[in-house]
């Protein structure tokens, strides 16, 4: 069984979560409390006047808390989210007993009793949802969706390759070196978050391959000067999309055309915004990115589960893909 490990408090999808149930729980508890059916609306209000401030505080001192506790053990972190939310509970009860002083809806031993449910039923979801995404599963999840990804390009580029040996050897050696250097991306160990530097260049090298078989058919469009090179991001995130943006908007056509690619940092998220040609004369094109965007997506969710996301669309003669994950240096 793999080891319990620490939720992420500053992660939205688990304070989502986190309210869910809390406010779960204050509804069946507005309905035991009421004598009839319709009136537990009435019972939960009070509650909810509770519950609210208490999660604020809450979800705000264990998303600080838990970079303290990093590294501690699993039983340390519990002993010390019962504490906090105990006292948030005693606190919240005794300023609601000032500003109304003659309210008795609530009393310290059912303030105890509803902290003390509430915080052992979201500790136990998240351990149980934690050990069902656990590292080991992540990890193999990863490795099945990264295994989807390989470049078809594979032959045309040695093909590049052979008809420049003789004209071009050092050249010809160079797109060697590159081509090694994006397969040993491909087939490495992709589980972990790499800088966004890296996938810049892993990107650059890939469409250096394509246009050396395209020539002037292919044109690049890089705008990367606000690009944050320290952001982490899954890799492979921009490659599979490229490829997409070469085979379906680039290849069938004899015109030239150009992918457009902008990468910037706006507060605390990074954007990757790529354009290509749009051609809507084929169903493989839908399909292709259909798969590419899919693959994508859960990658983005494996890791950064909601607080990433990645939206498609037309715009006249172009295909957009928008992509936005929360800015981080930290694996």
């Amino acid at each position: 069984m793999p080891p319990s490990t620490l939720p992420d408090f500053c992660n939205l999808g688990v304070m989502l979560r986190v309210i869910l149930i809390v406010n779960g729980l204050g509804v069946l508890a507005g309905v035991a409390r009421s004598p009839t059916w319709p009136g537990w609306w009435q019972e939960f209000l009070p509650i909810a006047v509770f519950i609210q401030p208490g999660l604020l505080a809450s979800l705000l001192l264990l998303c600080g808390v838990r970079q303290l506790l990093a590294g501690r053990p699993y039983r340390e972190f519990v002993f010390t989210v019962f504490v906090l939310e105990i006292l948030i509970g005693v606190a919240i009860f005794f300023g609601m007993q000032k500003l109304m002083p003659g309210d008795t809806f609530l009393s310290i031993p059912a303030v105890l009793a509803f902290v003390t449910l509430a915080t052992s039923i979201v500790l136990f979801y998240l351990n149980l949802r934690s050990r069902a995404w656990s590292p080991a599963i992540t990890e193999a999840r990863l490795q099945a969706l990264q295994a989807r990804i390989r470049p078809h390009f594979l032959f045309n580029s040695l093909t590049a390759v052979l008809s420049l040996m003789r004209a071009d050897p050092r050249r010809a050696e160079r797109v060697l070196e590159d081509l090694a250097d994006l397969f040993r991306v491909l087939m490495g160990d992709n589980r972990e978050l790499v800088p966004l530097q890296s996938e810049f260049v892993l990107c650059r090298q890939y469409l250096e391959l394509e246009q050396l078989r395209l020539g002037d058919r292919l044109k690049v469009a890089w705008h990367i000067d606000k690009m944050p090179d320290d952001a982490l991001v899954p890799p492979l995130i921009l490659q599979p999309l490229l490829e997409n943006a070469v085979y379906h908007g680039i290849e069938p056509s004899t015109e030239t055309g150009e992918i457009n690619i902008n990468i910037y940092r706006n507060r605390d998220h990074v954007y990757m915004v790529l354009r290509n040609p749009y051609r809507g004369d084929g169903a493989s094109h839908h399909q292709g990115n259909k798969m590419a965007l899919n693959n994508i997506r859960e990658r983005l969710a494996l890791h950064f589960d909601v607080e990433a996301s990645m939206k498609s669309r037309i715009v006249g003669s172009q295909y957009e893909v928008r992509i936005a994950i929360p800015y981080t240096t930290r694996r």
